[in-house]
């Protein structure tokens, strides 16, 4: 995947963990942050528990469970 498929993924995922936490929309530079980041933390989690996605579905769906789980850390913190 190229620089701008990384890129409209990576808005995606965000976009769609921010929807899945009942949050505001923060904007497309914050989806795009919280997806780039939850893609390494979903990339991470997934190695650890080994398992693997394949495919442009797989990678979306790593990113989505990534930034999920960066929001909810973020909201612990809020606390």
């Amino acid at each position: 995947m190229g620089l701008i498929g990384s890129i409209i993924m990576g808005i995606l995922a965000g976009f769609i963990a921010n929807k899945m936490m009942h949050k505001s929309s923060d904007g497309c530079l914050w989806n795009f942050v919280l997806g780039i980041i939850g893609g390494f933390a979903g990339g991470f989690l997934f190695d650890v528990l080994n398992i693997s996605w394949g495919g442009t579905i797989g990678q979306l769906g790593t990113a989505v469970v990534g930034a999920v789980v960066v929001l909810w850390i973020a909201a612990q913190l809020k606390k």
